[in-house]
Parts: structure tokens; sequence; C-alpha cells
């Protein structure tokens, strides 16, 4: 799969090149899985535990959301309403995001993966 971006997106090392991808909740007929688990089908708690048997995941300060740091994978949702599934935008998932390392990096952790021989995620 090739992406052009036109006119060139990012900064520096990650200039021209895709750093972040976005899924919004798609029509039924739609699977959307990490692994096993179908990110958009499942309620959003069974979608955290399932991705927890992977990896870390923890909940967003700033938000209803969930973030597996480690892949940078990004679940989120307006709100949370984990007990009224008629309620669907707060109790299923309504986007996922997936992005390079570092993609959230400040200035100064960017400065410390570029010292560390990594490359800075902007």
């Amino acid at each position: 799969m090739e992406f052009l971006l036109d006119p060139p997106y990012g900064a520096g090392p990650t200039l021209g090149r895709v750093n972040a991808i976005e899924v919004w909740r798609p029509h039924e007929r739609d699977v959307v899985r990490f692994r096993d688990v179908d990110v958009f089908g499942l309620p959003a708690l069974e979608v955290v535990a399932g991705i927890r048997r992977n990896v870390e995941v923890v909940a967003n300060e700033d938000d209803d959301g969930f973030t597996a740091r480690e892949l940078y994978l990004a679940l989120w949702r307006p709100f949370a309403e984990d007990d009224d599934p008629a309620e669907t935008e707060g109790y299923f998932f309504q986007s996922v995001l997936v992005a390079r390392p570092g993609y959230d990096d400040t200035p100064a952790e960017a400065a410390a993966r570029l010292a560390a021989g990594q490359e800075p995620g902007y």
C-alpha cells in the first residue's frame, strides 16, 4: 500500500511519510480487528480486556478512551456508557488510531529518542 501526500506532511525525518492511520466505526458489515479482537463489534470494555491479553492498555486521563502505548494503538469514544448497549457511542469504541512509535512525543521526548538511536516520532 502506498500513500501519496500532496503537499508532503510531517517534519524532519518523517516528512512525506504516513505517521498515523485512524479508522472510524464502520458499517456493521465491515470488521476491524486487532489480532482476534473485533474493535468495533464488541463492547469497549471487552475490547480492552481482549487487547490486554497481548499488551498493556491504560485508560486515558483526559477522555474515555484507552491507549496501548507499546503499539501506539489508541481507542476512542466520546463518553463511557458501559451499562447501556443502546447508547452505541459510549458502549462501543468509535475510532481506533495506530501510529508509529513516538507519534505524540514532546520535543524533549523526540530528542531523547533520537539520542538513543531511534527515529523521532514526528
